[in-house]
């Protein structure tokens, strides 16, 4: 077997907390899909999960932390082109031409759904917006034609090969990929999940957001990716693939890890 075909084997099979994750954390991961990935749901179920997440969001302020973030790294750039991957509802995007007077941004999403929503939202008549539907691991769009790429919680929907075909695919595209998503939390922490999580969404959210939130939080926590394991995919992705750790944006909601990958260096589009 090849050297390729032997790495591409490693990462296909590789835990979710790393290569050196412990036995218990092995055990703490799972195939399930969350509803936002699976076909037989419904869209009515989806966005309820969407519109869920929207909502703790906006109340942890997370938008436009995540916002601020992704302007931090194109601060030195006066028409900076973002293209956010798996948008879902789009209000990071939203605060992000809130936020830039001169940025342009693309929308994308895999579920057609929440991208013809976007599209006939506020976001989507917007002059430096537009929408698309947008599969991560195959991205329409030449070399370096967006001066940053962005995918907020929703990294661990992509099981291990796929996710580094998705980083290598975006950092093709753009000059940097920043990731953020969830923390991988220890075992202990998985189990209480649902029982800090239940209280906060009987106060918050409506009635029938409550269960398709609290499924796909479970599973998703469940996926979430550890550090090493985002470097993993990192240079299984390219092996001189640079990779930098940032403070998480915020305090509020859930913990998360912040990641931003790029390859050689390539010229700034102003």
């Amino acid at each position: 077997m090849g050297t390729a075909n032997v790495l591409e084997q490693a990462i296909e099979t590789m835990p979710r907390g790393g290569p050196e994750a412990t036995w218990l954390d092995r055990r703490f991961q799972t195939d399930a899909l969350e509803y936002l990935d699976r076909d037989d749901v419904p869209d009515e179920v989806k966005q309820k999960v969407i519109g869920m997440l929207d909502r703790l969001g906006t109340l942890t302020n997370q938008h436009e932390n995540y916002a601020r973030t992704a302007l931090e790294l194109v601060a030195h750039l006066t028409n900076p082109r973002i293209l956010e991957l798996g948008a879902g509802h789009g209000k990071l995007s939203a605060k992000i031409l809130d936020l830039h007077p001169t940025a342009t941004v693309t929308v994308s999403d895999l579920d057609p759904t929440s991208v013809a929503n976007i599209a006939t939202g506020e976001l989507g008549n917007h002059p430096r917006a537009r929408t698309q539907v947008v599969d991560a691991t195959s991205i329409d769009a030449p070399d370096g034609c967006y001066d940053l790429v962005v995918f907020a919680l929703a990294f661990h929907h992509l099981p291990p090969a796929i996710a580094c075909r998705a980083i290598a695919e975006a950092t093709r595209v753009g000059k940097r990929f920043l990731v953020i998503d969830l923390k991988r939390r220890s075992p202990l922490r998985t189990l209480l999940l649902p029982v800090t999580a239940l209280p906060i969404s009987l106060a918050l959210m409506p009635w029938s957001w409550i269960w398709p939130g609290l499924h796909d939080g479970f599973i998703s926590a469940l996926r979430a990716y550890s550090l090493s394991a985002l470097e993993t995919l990192g240079r299984a992705a390219d092996p001189g693939m640079r990779i930098e750790t940032l403070p998480a944006p915020t305090r509020f909601g859930p913990p998360s890890n912040t990641v931003v990958f790029s390859r050689a260096e390539l010229p700034d589009h102003d």
